[in-house]
């Protein structure tokens, strides 16, 4: 108990004196010291708050491994070093000081592609049929590894398959919210439904949420009917999961809990409004909502509205009494 505990704190430590950070750097970006656009910015809400309260999520309710218990310990200087890499112009300097955050998301992946092979092998050994929600906390891992790499290849002013900026930041961006906060969001719901045997349908609701950022993702490259198509059915299987994150809240123990979760899910209908608003203005070639606009406002409320309230929420209902 003592080494959860210390893990605990240390979790709540690194993210409180992250959003700090964060709140400081947004305020000198506003006031034109600091040079951080707003891409920029809600990128960094990622590794100094969202990340290590998801990977204290992914502890409480997946185990402990002892290769996230020492990426826990290495994330503030990554994360400090994030900060850094987007401080300075794209370039080689502000590359390899990326590369020290990747770094940390594909040690995240390693451990996530270790528990698929555990997870894996263990119906055969076992015969027991593990838990759905821990292969969604895996691929929520995987989804860090990509948002890492691409990270890198924006920071060092790279253009993968011809992708210009800020795209490749918003790709970093999407990965680290819509798919590892969301998805440990997801992970952290279907556990709780399993255990009380409810909703059973859920799980292809959450099949749904982890596995469209890959495909929203790959619309960029492969056709923008697939982009639009994918966008609205991400935004459709997210706006479910806020009716059920909201529906659930009457049988949560906390009822700090219950507040979080109805603010998460009251922030995410009026998101994926824009999003899906968006996915369709981009197929039709409109700029009713450019990327800057969707950055300050869509940004904000799925970063700040929804997956912080969300981590935090199953991180207080989760944490012993």
């Amino acid at each position: 108990m003592k080494a959860t505990t210390a893990q605990e704190s240390w979790a709540q430590m690194c993210a409180g004196l992250g959003a700090l950070l964060w709140a400081v750097v947004a305020v000198l970006a506003r006031i034109g010291v600091a040079p951080i656009g707003a891409v920029e910015l809600m990128f960094l809400f990622a590794p100094l708050v969202i990340v290590p309260l998801g990977m204290e999520l992914a502890r409480v309710i997946g185990g402990n491994s002892p290769l996230v218990g020492f990426v826990q310990r290495v994330q503030p200087a990554a994360a400090a070093l994030t900060l850094v890499a987007l401080w300075l112009p794209p370039g080689r300097l502000a590359g390899s000081l990326a590369c020290t955050w990747m770094a940390v998301c594909l040690s995240i992946t390693a451990a996530g592609v270790i528990d698929l092979f555990s997870l894996a092998r263990s119906p055969a050994d076992s015969g027991i049929r593990p838990a759905v929600y821990r292969f969604v906390v895996a691929i929520a891992h995987l989804d860090l590894g990509v948002g890492g790499a691409w990270f890198v290849a924006s920071r060092f002013g790279m253009r993968p398959m011809g992708i210009q900026e800020p795209i490749g930041l918003l790709t970093a961006v999407h990965f680290h919210f819509a798919g590892f906060a969301t998805a440990m969001i997801a992970a952290a719901m279907l556990r709780f439904a399993e255990q009380r045997g409810e909703h059973r349908w859920l799980r292809w609701v959450v099949a749904v949420v982890a596995g469209m950022p890959l495909v929203v993702a790959a619309g960029f490259v492969i056709s923008p009917l697939v982009k639009m198509g994918a966008g609205v059915m991400f935004s459709v299987s997210v706006a479910s999961l806020a009716v059920v994150l909201r529906s659930c809240t009457k049988r949560l123990q906390s009822r700090t809990a219950r507040v979080l979760f109805h603010v998460a899910a009251t922030a995410v209908f009026t998101g994926m409004v824009l999003s899906t608003t968006y996915a369709v203005a981009d197929f039709n070639g409109s700029d009713v909502l450019p990327i800057p606009q969707m950055a300050r406002t869509h940004g904000i409320l799925n970063a700040v509205g929804f997956c912080l309230p969300g981590l935090l929420g199953w991180l207080v209902e989760n944490s012993p009494a």
